[in-house]
């Protein structure tokens, strides 16, 4: 029992503070081969405000609108006893029927993703992972720990984390791996992309209970100030129930900005998956670290970059079968903001910080009516707190849809 059990949770890649992935994330791996399925849809959408996030200097302009928002999906999964696949596409069109009244702001913009899963195990002893993802979207994917806010185009964001496994003992084993992660955004200064080391060394305290030390060396360059950062954690995953797992990190980030101060934040981030029972399942996650995302804003008629933003990423989700045909689903995310002291970019003005804060909360139905039709509708409420310009608005979205498969 020790020698498989600590090969199976040493594969078990922790969550990643550098990561594009999903912060729900906590590592296990597609447990059968699906053949290629393929789905299209159509969703409907009244937004309350179509704008709310916008440019520096472009306030949100509040406008209500209705959109219409086509799709084609495709998923593959292939499992040998060596290599694991696991594929995911998806490509649509937002289309709103109501034209904005914001500079720039397009009609119909392209949306996709794409997600390519690779493991691949070449003994007992070692194995090798990939996970690859890409996508291009309106609104923010707030489990993503990116941006917060939404702007006027699309942004794109792109991850590719590589990792080695390897078991030493029974007991012990160890994860090198490389990151790299880009973020091309609509604002001004908004684009970055970092690139990670890190080692993970593992140790099996107990059959369900694995514990981790962690080193991370993060580098993030783009248009506003590179900053190097070193991560320093140790944590565990423990799983719970053969159902259920759970993942925590903490430690410390050591950072430096070009140009400016060096500076030490507690870091922490944890996730859990657990299905309940047959019919209920939930998911959540929790990240508190020091972000180079949205650190140049407006504030009055100054541009400010800030070089210790400070953030707190909670989120919750879950779904639960009411009948065979018929669940329901809800989630609940939370990004809080502290903006350190910022600079204009000749320095003649300084700010002593701001914050802000979002929460994004939602509900809705999943109907089955037959083995390839799906509908589905739900609500969505979204509320900004904030300091900036621009950056302070509630929304509501009304969504209906329905998709086939095959």
């Amino acid at each position: 029992m020790k020698k498989s059990s600590a090969f199976t949770l040493a594969a078990m890649a922790a969550i990643s503070a550098a990561s594009a992935q999903s912060l729900y994330y906590v590592g296990d791996e597609a447990q059968e081969s699906i053949p290629l399925k393929w789905s299209v849809g159509m969703t409907a959408i009244y937004d309350s405000n179509m704008t709310p996030g916008t440019q520096l200097g472009q306030p949100g302009f509040e406008d209500d609108a209705w959109s219409l928002n086509p799709y084609a999906a495709a998923t593959f999964t292939s499992i040998t006893p060596q290599t694991t696949i696991d594929l995911y596409a998806r490509a649509g069109v937002n289309y709103y029927l109501t034209s904005s009244e914001i500079d720039g702001a397009d009609d119909t913009t392209f949306n996709g993703r794409l997600g390519f899963d690779l493991t691949h195990r070449f003994s007992e002893r070692l194995r090798f992972s990939s996970r690859n993802f890409a996508a291009q979207e309106m609104e923010p994917e707030y489990a993503y720990g990116q941006s917060a806010q939404r702007g006027v185009d699309p942004y794109t964001l792109w991850s590719s984390d590589n990792s080695v496994g390897y078991r030493w003992t029974e007991r012990l084993g160890s994860y090198t791996g490389i990151n790299l992660t880009g973020f091309l955004g609509d604002g001004v200064n908004s684009d970055r992309s970092s690139f990670s080391l890190y080692q993970q060394m593992r140790y099996q305290l107990a059959p369900r209970t694995v514990a981790t030390a962690e080193y991370r060396y993060t580098a993030w360059t783009g248009d506003a100030s590179d900053s190097t950062n070193h991560f320093i954690t140790g944590g565990f995953e423990h799983r719970l129930s053969p159902t259920s797992i759970f993942v925590v990190s903490a430690g410390a980030q050591l950072r430096e900005v070009d140009g400016g101060d060096s500076s030490t934040s507690p870091f922490f981030e944890a996730a859990l998956s657990s299905q309940i029972n047959t019919r209920f399942s939930v998911r959540g996650f929790a990240r508190y670290s020091i972000e180079d995302f949205d650190t140049v804003q407006q504030l009055g008629a100054f541009v400010f970059e800030y070089q210790d933003q400070r953030v707190l990423r909670i989120g919750l989700n879950g779904s639960y079968s009411l009948t065979p045909r018929l669940s329901g689903f809800g989630g609940v995310d939370l990004v809080s903001t502290g903006y350190g002291s910022g600079i204009t970019v000749d320095g003649a003005n300084e700010t002593d910080g701001e914050s802000e804060d979002v929460i994004n909360a939602y509900i809705g139905l999943r109907a089955k009516i037959s083995d390839s039709l799906t509908t589905e509708c739900s609500i969505n409420c979204t509320d900004s707190v904030s300091d900036f310009e621009g950056r302070e608005y509630d929304r509501l979205r009304l969504s209906a849809g329905v998709s086939y498969s095959f």
